[in-house]
C-alpha cells in the first residue's frame, strides 16, 4: 500500500513537472503572440491529463494546475477575438490537436469565449459541446472533464435576463444542457465502480465519493437558473434527474444525489412535487440509507413551516402529512431488512414535521405513534442504544413543542411505544417527562391524567423486570426518587373530591415502589393529604350525609394505612416524624381520638422499633414538642400521653440526654395559651428531677474521670426556672432561683470542676438577662430585683 501511494506521488511529480514544463513554453508563445505555438504546447500541457495512474484525489491536484493554465489561455483567445481574429476560425483549428482529451479540453475553453463573442448562438455551442464530450468515456477523465465544461460555461447561460437569452436562446436550451451534462456524468460515476480488480471495491468507492461533488455542482447550477419556474421543475428537471437516479441502481449516487435534490431546490417547490419525489424513495436500492434523506427532507419542510405562515395553507392543500406517512409506509415495506433504528428515525421526523406544521392536529401526531407501534409490535424490549435513543427523541417531542404533558396524555399511543424501552431508558423517559412538567410549572388537576402520568413514569416508581437494586447508582436513585416526591408535591385541584381522587391514585401507584423508595415518596403523599385536611378544616361530617364525600376523617384513615407501610420498610423514624403531624393536624380538626390514635402509634414505634440512643433523643423532643402544641386532649387522655413521654425521658441512656428531656417535660404541664394547662408543681417535679440527674451526673463523671465536669446542664436548668418564673409560676420562687445560681457558683469554684469557657460564658449571659431585666423596671423589675446575682 506504501508503495503505490510512494508511486503515485512520483506519478504526480512527473505529470506537474510536464505540465509546468509545457506551460512554460506557452506563455513564452502568448507573450509574442505566436497562436500555432501557443495551441501546440497547450495541447501538449493538457496530454498529461491522460494518465491512468492516478488517484482521483491526485488526479484533482494535477487538473486544477492545468485548469490554472487553461484560465490564462482564455484570456489570450479573448484578446485574439478583440483584435479581430474570427472565433470560428479558432474554433475549427484548436480540434486539429492530436489527441482528444486535450481537443476537447480546448474546444471547451475556445468554446467560452465562442458563447462570449455571440457570433453564433449559446444553445448551438454547447449542444455540440456537450455532445463531443462523449469522445471521453473514461470516468475519471471525463468526469474532470465534463466538470470543466460545467465551470466554463455556468456564467453563459440562456436563462432569463442573462445576455445570452435571444429568439433562439431559452431557458430551456441551459436546463437541457446541464440536464444532458448531469446524465453523462452520473453515467461516468457509476460506471467507476466497475473499474479493476473486485478486492479494491472499497477503494473505488472511497474513491467514488470523492467525487460527488463533481456531479452534484450540475443540480446546484440547475437550482440556481432564474427561469425554472414551478411548472418546469415539475415536467421536466425532476422527472429527468429521478429518472436517472433511480435507473443507475447504485447505492451511493442514490443517496447522494436524492439528498442533493433536497438540498439545492427551493421548500415550496419540494411541496408541490411530493407525490413525484416521494415516489422515487420506495425504487430505489434497499441498500440506500433513505431514513436520512426522508428525514432531511421533512426536516426542510418543518423548517420552511416555521419560517413562513403563509406556507401552511399550501401544506394542508397538498396534504402533505398523508403523503409523507404512505410514503412512509411503503419505503418501509418496500426495504423489508430495514432496521428498526431506521423504523423509528422516520417516524421520529414525521413526528416533528407533524408537531411544527399542524400543531393543532393531535390526531395527526397519535396516528405516527400508532403506526410506530405498529411496526415494533411482536418485537422484544428495544436493545439497541441508538434505537431507544430515537424512542426518547420522539417521545420527547411533544413534550418540548407543546411544554404540557397533559396534551402529550390525550395521545393513546404515546405508553405503547415506552412499553418497548428497557428499564434503563424508560428512567431516562420518565425523569424527562417530570423535568418538562417542573419546567413549565404544567398543573394536572385530574385523577384520571394523575393515572395516566404515573403509567407513563412507572419505571421510576417500581422495579421493572426485576431489576436489583445494587446495579443502580446511589446519588442517581436519589435524585429519581426525589423528583418523583417534587411531581407529587405539584398535583393539586380545588376540589375536594377531586383532590382525593389524586391522592389515592398516587397511593395506589407509590406503594408498589418497594421498601427503597418508600421513604421518599410517602412523605410527600402525607404533606398533599395534610394540606387537603387543613381546607377542610373544621369540617366533620358532609351536611347532606353521603357517605361517599371526602371528610377529614377519611383521610385520616387513609393517612394511618399509609404511614403504617413505613413501618414494614423499615423507617420507624420517618414514620414517627410523619404520625405526628397527622397528629397535629388531627388536632386543629379537634379530632381527639385520631390523634390519640397518632400519638399511640408513635409511642409503639418508639418502643419497639428505635433502639438507636442518638434517635431516641431526636424522637423524644419531637414527641414532646408535638404533645406541647395539643389542645383537643381531655385530661385523661393528656395525662396519659404525658406520663409516657416523661417516662422514656427519665429512660434515655446518657444521663446528659436524660437530665435535657426531663427539663423540657416541663412544657408539658405549663402551656400559656391554655388556662386548663398551668401546673406549677409538676414543673417544679419535672425541673427538679432534672436536677438531680445533672447532679448525678456529676457524680458519674466524678467516679468515672476524677472531675464533676462543666455545669452547663445546671445552667440550661436555671433558664428554665427563670423561663417559668418570668411566667408567673408560683412555685418558681425567689429562693428557688437564688439557691440554684449559688449551686452553679459554688460548683464553678470546686476543685474538681474541669474549667470550660462555653459553660461560664453561658453563665455570664444568663446573669446579664438578669440584670438587663431588673433595670427595665415595671412589674418584671420588681419581681427580678429580689435575685441577688
Amino acid at each position: 500500500m506504501a508503495d503505490v501511494v510512494e508511486d503515485e506521488e512520483k506519478w504526480l511529480a512527473a505529470g506537474v513537472a510536464g505540465l509546468q514544463q509545457n506551460a512554460f513554453y506557452m506563455h513564452r508563445a502568448l507573450d509574442s503572440n505566436n497562436l500555432r505555438d501557443a495551441l501546440k504546447y497547450s495541447a501538449q500541457m493538457l496530454s498529461e491529463l491522460r494518465t491512468s495512474k492516478l488517484s482521483p484525489h491526485k488526479y484533482y491536484a494535477l487538473y486544477m494546475r492545468a485548469f490554472d493554465e487553461l484560465r490564462k489561455l482564455e484570456m489570450f483567445f479573448k484578446e485574439e477575438a478583440r483584435r479581430g481574429c474570427s472565433i470560428i476560425d479558432l474554433y475549427e483549428l484548436v480540434q486539429h490537436a492530436g489527441n482528444i482529451l486535450p481537443r476537447l479540453y480546448l474546444l471547451c475553453t475556445v468554446g467560452s469565449v465562442y458563447i462570449k463573442s455571440k457570433e453564433a448562438p449559446a444553445k448551438d455551442v454547447l449542444k455540440d459541446l456537450v455532445e463531443m464530450c462523449r469522445g471521453i468515456q473514461h470516468p475519471v477523465r471525463g468526469l474532470f472533464l465534463r466538470s470543466y465544461l460545467a465551470q466554463v460555461s455556468r456564467d453563459k447561460l440562456p436563462d432569463i435576463g442573462s445576455e445570452y437569452e435571444g429568439d433562439a436562446d431559452t431557458v430551456m436550451d441551459a436546463v437541457e444542457f446541464v440536464l444532458q451534462n448531469f446524465t453523462e456524468m452520473n453515467k461516468l460515476w457509476v460506471r467507476m465502480q466497475h473499474q479493476g480488480p473486485a478486492r479494491e471495491k472499497e477503494k473505488r468507492e472511497k474513491e467514488r465519493s470523492e467525487l460527488r461533488d463533481l456531479v452534484g455542482k450540475n443540480l446546484h447550477v440547475l437550482g440556481q437558473i432564474e427561469g425554472v419556474d414551478l411548472e418546469m421543475y415539475k415536467d421536466v428537471v425532476l422527472p429527468r434527474v429521478l429518472e436517472q437516479v433511480v435507473n443507475c441502481k447504485d447505492e451511493l449516487a442514490q443517496y447522494y444525489l436524492m439528498d442533493c435534490i433536497i438540498q439545492v431546490f427551493p421548500d415550496e417547490y419540494h411541496l408541490q412535487t411530493l407525490d413525484v419525489l416521494l415516489g422515487a424513495c420506495p425504487q430505489l436500492q434497499p441498500t440506500v440509507d433513505i431514513k436520512t434523506v426522508l428525514s432531511r427532507l421533512m426536516e426542510r419542510l418543518s423548517n420552511y413551516a416555521a419560517s413562513s405562515i403563509d406556507a401552511l395553507p399550501e401544506f394542508l392543500q397538498v396534504e402533505a402529512f398523508s403523503k409523507l406517512n404512505n410514503a412512509i409506509g411503503k419505503v418501509i415495506e418496500a426495504q423489508v431488512d430495514m432496521p428498526v433504528l431506521g423504523v423509528i428515525t422516520l417516524y421520529s421526523s414525521l413526528l416533528t414535521f407533524t408537531l411544527h406544521v399542524h400543531p393543532d392536529r393531535l390526531d395527526y401526531a397519535d396516528q405516527v405513534l400508532g403506526a410506530c407501534v405498529k411496526k415494533l409490535s411482536g418485537k422484544e424490549k428495544l436493545e439497541d442504544s441508538k434505537a431507544t435513543k430515537q424512542i426518547v427523541s420522539l417521545l420527547s417531542a411533544p413534550l418540548e413543542k407543546y411544554n404540557d404533558i397533559v396534551i402529550a396524555l390525550k395521545l393513546s399511543n404515546y405508553p405503547c411505544i415506552m412499553e418497548y424501552l428497557d428499564s434503563e431508558t424508560n428512567k431516562v423517559m420518565a425523569t424527562v417527562i417530570i423535568q418538562s412538567i417542573m419546567k413549565n410549572k404544567t398543573r394536572i388537576s385530574a385523577a384520571d391524567k394523575v393515572e395516566a402520568l404515573f403509567e407513563l413514569i412507572k419505571g421510576l416508581i417500581k422495579d421493572l423486570d426485576g431489576t436489583v437494586h445494587d446495579e443502580v447508582d446511589e446519588d442517581d436513585f436519589k435524585e429519581e426518587q426525589n423528583s418523583v416526591a417534587r411531581l407529587i408535591q405539584m398535583l393539586y385541584n380545588d376540589d375536594v373530591e377531586e383532590m382525593f381522587k389524586i391522592i389515592c391514585t398516587v397511593r395506589k401507584h407509590i406503594l408498589t415502589g418497594g421498601p427503597k423508595r418508600l421513604p421518599f415518596t410517602i412523605p410527600p403523599l402525607v404533606f398533599s393529604s395534610l394540606k387537603l385536611v387543613r381546607q377542610l378544616q373544621g369540617q366533620d361530617e358532609n351536611p347532606f350525609g353521603e357517605e361517599e364525600s371526602t371528610t377529614p376523617k377519611k383521610i385520616f384513615q387513609l393517612l394511618n394505612q399509609t404511614v403504617e407501610t413505613l413501618s414494614n420498610v423499615p423507617a420507624p423514624e420517618l414514620a414517627l416524624r410523619l404520625y405526628l403531624q397527622c397528629a397535629e393536624a388531627a388536632n386543629d380538626c379537634d379530632l381527639e381520638p385520631v390523634a390519640y390514635e397518632f400519638f399511640t402509634q408513635a409511642y409503639i414505634l418508639y418502643e419497639e422499633e428505635i433502639s438507636d440512643s442518638r434517635a431516641q433523643v431526636t424522637a423524644i423532643h419531637l414527641i414532646i414538642g408535638t404533645l406541647q402544641r395539643m389542645h383537643v386532649f381531655g385530661v385523661e387522655n393528656r395525662d396519659t400521653l404525658t406520663h409516657k413521654a416523661t417516662g422514656y425521658s427519665a429512660k434515655l441512656l446518657k444521663k446528659p440526654d436524660q437530665c435535657r428531656a426531663v427539663y423540657v417535660c416541663s412544657h408539658l404541664f405549663w402551656v400559656d395559651d391554655q388556662e386548663n394547662i398551668k401546673d406549677g408543681e409538676r414543673v417544679l417535679l419535672c425541673l427538679k428531677r432534672a436536677l438531680r440527674i445533672a447532679n448525678a451526673a456529676q457524680q458519674m463523671a466524678n467516679a468515672a474521670r476524677g472531675s464533676t465536669g462543666s455545669v452547663t446542664l445546671f445552667v440550661e436548668i436555671l433558664n428554665k426556672y427563670l423561663y417559668f418564673f418570668e411566667k408567673g409560676n408560683p412555685q418558681i420562687t425567689v429562693a428557688a432561683v437564688q439557691s440554684l445560681i449559688e449551686l452553679i457558683t459554688t460548683e464553678m469554684q470546686s476543685d474538681s470542676s474541669t474549667p470550660d469557657p462555653a459553660a461560664d460564658a453561658f453563665l455570664a449571659s444568663t446573669l446579664r438577662y438578669i440584670e438587663f431585666q431588673k433595670q427595665k423596671g415595671g412589674a418584671i423589675g420588681e419581681k427580678y430585683d429580689s435575685i441577688k446575682v
